[in-house]
């Protein structure tokens, strides 16, 4: 699963790697962003182009009648993506891309202690998580302002992430932010032949603080290893530039 992640860099940057109309505004520096807090992501409008705008995440399906049920679906499965009732017409038609620079995944190395690891590129680039978003308002309450929210597409970990987890999310390569974002729907056999794990050689991880575990816990620090970085495949010692 994807349960923490980082957006460090302002909306302006992100908005230009992605070439979408920068409609968050946003100094960045978020370094522990968790379940129901706003985070940003890219959409495909219709005759208006990819932007970047601030949603919720915790999806919730159009025909839900509480919103608690977000906590519940922070995540969507890319083997049951496409047939899930609460994804399914959001994998159909609303697909968004998650800009990351990390994300958190926790090690177990004890019965009661459970580490955290911050995972991110090698290079240091940032990432592109596939996601999900869907629109919601209280039907309780039909004058409310619609609330867009998101969810993070996960699959079977990779040789990095494996160690402790077998779950990561969907990290989409640049050639195929296109496909994933187009509203008109491709070959949904398509689509989900996108879903697959990240190379072995594309991220690295190392520990860091346990304030991670705090999700009111902030700042750069969180993203410092505990320890020097090990060597990436070939031998050359990884740094942190």
């Amino acid at each position: 699963m994807c349960g923490r992640f980082t957006q460090q860099r302002p909306s302006a940057e992100l908005a230009a790697l992605f070439a979408a109309d920068d409609l968050a505004a946003t100094p960045g520096g978020r370094f522990n962003l968790a379940p129901q807090q706003s985070g940003l992501v890219v959409v495909e409008r219709p005759d208006e182009g990819r932007a970047l705008a601030a949603y919720r995440w915790g999806l919730l399906p159009t025909w839900a009648k509480d919103a608690k049920i977000g906590s519940r679906l922070i995540n969507a499965r890319a083997e049951t993506v496409a047939t899930t009732a609460a994804f399914r017409s959001a994998f159909q038609k609303r697909r968004c891309l998650v800009p990351a620079d990390a994300f958190y995944e926790w090690e177990r190395v004890a019965e009661s202690i459970r580490q955290p690891n911050l995972i991110r590129r090698a290079d240091g680039e940032p990432m592109a998580f596939a996601g999900l978003w869907s629109p919601w308002r209280d039907p309780a309450d039909p004058e409310s302002e619609w609330l867009r929210t998101f969810t993070i597409v996960t699959t079977s970990a990779n040789a990095t992430l494996a160690p402790i987890h077998d779950r990561m999310p969907v990290i989409l390569s640049a050639a195929d932010w296109g496909a994933w974002l187009d509203p008109a729907a491709p070959d949904p056999a398509a689509l989900l032949g996108l879903l697959r794990p990240a190379p072995d050689d594309l991220l690295i991880r190392y520990p860091v603080t346990k304030r991670v575990n705090n999700a009111r816990n902030e700042g750069p620090d969180l993203v410092v290893p505990l320890g020097p970085l090990g060597p990436e495949p070939g031998g050359r010692q990884l740094t942190l530039d």
